[in-house]
């Protein structure tokens, strides 16, 4: 089929063993390629039940037709397992030159299975894969392993990506890093690879994907730049990134303060956007095939931290350390950011921890002394965690596991065992819907449904009739992680775009309303691996803090039945019974 290169390679590490397979025309036609292929092959190769750190848990890598192609916003894969930190379906999307590398080897999805019984590193090229040992990089950290697994390989057009102690030491929210900075993998893809031995992979080859109309496509990509890169939205992700939400959201009273007790710090400037651009060195860093340049590299001027440099720090991170935590630095969460890449660690769900157990602490649940915006303190925590020490042992089992052993149920918040991220749904109603239905728990990116009530194009306060909205982004992000599309670019590229750049990738002529039951499809398929997995609607739900406690800051709350009524809605759009 066109835009694909209708081709599976398959890796068994139990036996080092390697076959590549077919890819049928009416399955690329049926859910195209990233979480489409993904979410199929996951539901089809895994045992249900399987335990996520067994050698018959599968980890499968997929591209979109879009990868290595001119199209802006392009460069980007997918990685879909078992989560181990949550135990259902888990999903996440990356970017960068690695992109690239990896559909340059002339695979559409590549299914890695088994265990090795040493530690290993894959090369896989379009010729041939080989399977590396790599006991000497074994406990190494994220950056020093990358640049020794390029160096031997020495293909200067390949792309790696590999684990940290946290991912060898199978913490639970583990995750994969490539390009020293670019994270992906929450909810313990990392981990995933660390209980199969797999310190990294190298992707390098000169395949190129055969699509319908190559000149279609180059003309829709110049016509779309010219078309909106002088757009607001293009500029100010340019200069300030995703740290610009950190004004937005205090403002509003949304922003996740001491472990969800507040909607706003007080002092946040000091780790706003614009405090990011006053005590660092900020210069915009685009992925190949990419105008937004919005992963913007941060190097620190003054100060204990001086001369570090990280991609970001993200609002997430921002979020997860400066609010939750409390930490009113940004250099010093620049800092923290830099020791969890280091680790190969998330960053959310490692500021939901450290703030967890701050309130552990201060509740006499724990003997540990433990204080809000403590950055040594928090660091000692976080290297814990990846070595699975002490209090980090409890820790590295994720927020779910830990209020179970301290006794603390009431007070984590996480939907089906995985964090939200830093949009308080108290304030951002839809973002509630967003967290109780995400297939991989509480998920902001499935829809980035913030954006919507930010924007104004529906309000925040708004219950009935607002699951119609949500689904519409819904589906509109499914077919971007098809693709597999930017979400930056969410705003910017109409259905009618998507129809076109379909049509002259894959020759295919398909309607909007054809394009939104292609992206419903797949959304079913990972409802239904997740019913496998003994999940049922009754797990579609909130913490009951969202319920119970009123934020002060502008006294909003959320009341169950508010969400009963999202849920109903969303039930009868999706068709599910």
């Amino acid at each position: 089929m066109k835009g694909f290169f209708n081709r599976l390679l398959r890796i068994d590490l139990s036996r080092e063993k390697v076959s590549v397979e077919p890819i049928s025309d009416s399955i690329l036609q049926s859910y195209l390629g990233g979480k489409g292929l993904g979410s199929y092959l996951l539901l089809k190769e895994n045992p249900s039940h399987v335990d996520p750190f067994s050698a018959k848990n599968h980890l499968i890598f997929t591209l979109g037709p879009l990868a290595d192609t001119p199209f802006y916003g392009s460069s980007r894969y997918a990685v879909f397992t078992k989560s181990p930190q949550t135990g259902i379906y888990s999903e996440s999307y990356s970017g960068g030159k690695i992109t690239l590398s990896m559909s340059r080897t002339g695979y559409d999805a590549i299914i890695i299975e088994g265990k090795s019984n040493h530690p290993v590193f894959l090369e896989i090229s379009d010729e041939d894969v080989v399977f590396h040992k790599a006991s000497e990089l074994w406990g190494k950290e994220t950056y020093e392993a990358e640049e020794k697994i390029l160096k031997k390989v020495g293909d200067k057009g390949a792309g790696a990506l590999v684990i940290g102690p946290a991912g060898e030491n199978l913490v639970k929210f583990a995750v994969i890093e490539s390009e020293h900075w670019r994270s992906l993998g929450r909810a313990g893809i990392g981990a995933v690879m660390g209980s199969k031995k797999l310190k990294g992979i190298v992707f390098h080859g000169n395949k190129r994907r055969d699509l319908a109309d190559p000149s279609s496509l180059k003309r829709l990509a110049q016509e779309f730049k010219k078309r909106v890169e002088n757009h607001p939205i293009v500029a100010n992700y340019k200069k300030y990134g995703t740290p610009m939400l950190v004004s937005i959201m205090n403002t509003i009273g949304a922003f996740p303060t001491r472990y969800w007790s507040q909607g706003k710090l007080n002092g946040w400037e000091s780790i706003s956007a614009e405090s990011l651009l006053e005590h660092c060195d900020v210069s915009p860093k685009a992925c190949p095939h990419c105008f937004m340049a919005c992963g913007n590299i941060s190097k620190v001027k003054q100060g204990r931290h001086r001369g570090l440099r990280i991609m970001g720090p993200e609002y997430e991170t921002i979020y997860a350390f400066g609010g939750l935590c409390m930490v009113k630095s940004i250099e010093d969460i620049i800092y923290l950011n830099d020791l969890c890449d280091r680790l190969g660690m998330d960053t959310i769900t490692a500021g939901n921890l450290v703030a967890f157990a701050i309130e552990a602490s201060e509740g006499g649940k724990i003997k540990e002394r433990l204080s809000y915006g403590d950055v040594d303190g928090i660091a000692e925590i976080l290297t814990k965690i990846a070595y699975r020490k002490g209090l980090g042992r409890i820790l590295s089992e994720g927020v779910r596991s830990a209020a179970e052993v301290w006794g603390m149920e009431d007070k984590a918040i996480h939907v089906k065992g995985l964090e939200p991220a830093g949009f308080d749904p108290r304030v951002l109603k839809g973002m509630g819907l967003a967290y109780a239905t995400s297939d991989r728990g509480a998920c902001h990116l499935r829809a980035t449904f913030y954006k919507s009530e930010l924007s104004g194009q529906i309000d925040p306060q708004q219950i009935k009739g607002k699951a119609k909205l949500f689904v519409d982004y819904e589906d509109k992000m499914t077919l971007f992680d098809l693709l597999i599309l930017c979400r930056f670019y969410r705003d910017l590229i109409t259905w009618k775009d998507l129809q076109e750049i379909i049509n002259s990738t894959c020759n295919l002529s398909l309607k909007e309303k054809e394009l939104k039951t292609i992206a419903s499809n797949v959304i079913n398929l990972a409802r239904h691996f997740n019913q496998r997995e003994g999940l049922t609607k009754r797990d579609d739900k909130l913490p009951g803090r969202f319920f119970r406690e009123v934020l002060q800051e502008n006294q909003k709350t959320f009341r169950p039945e508010d969400l009963g009524v999202m849920l109903k809605e969303y039930y009868q759009l999706r068709g599910w019974g």
